[in-house]
């Protein structure tokens, strides 16, 4: 997790920015804040596709992501 926390004008603000895990030999994406997203920079640093799960996604979305589905 990489998380954004602290003070902005007087207000606490706390936040995920990245949510992942590593499952079953898969990086799966709970959230995804970056904005080039965290999955595009997985990918050009060599992770296949097949390795990764966009968990934002319902299940029967995942099959027409191009990513793993489980």
């Amino acid at each position: 997790m990489l998380i954004h926390e602290g003070w902005e004008n007087h207000l606490r603000v706390h936040g995920y920015v990245v949510h992942a895990e590593i499952r079953n030999d898969k990086i799966w994406i709970h959230y995804d804040g970056i904005e080039d997203g965290i999955t595009n920079e997985l990918v050009a640093s060599g992770v296949p596709k097949d390795h990764i799960v966009l968990a934002f996604h319902p299940p029967e979305v995942r099959q027409h992501t191009g990513y793993a589905i489980a």
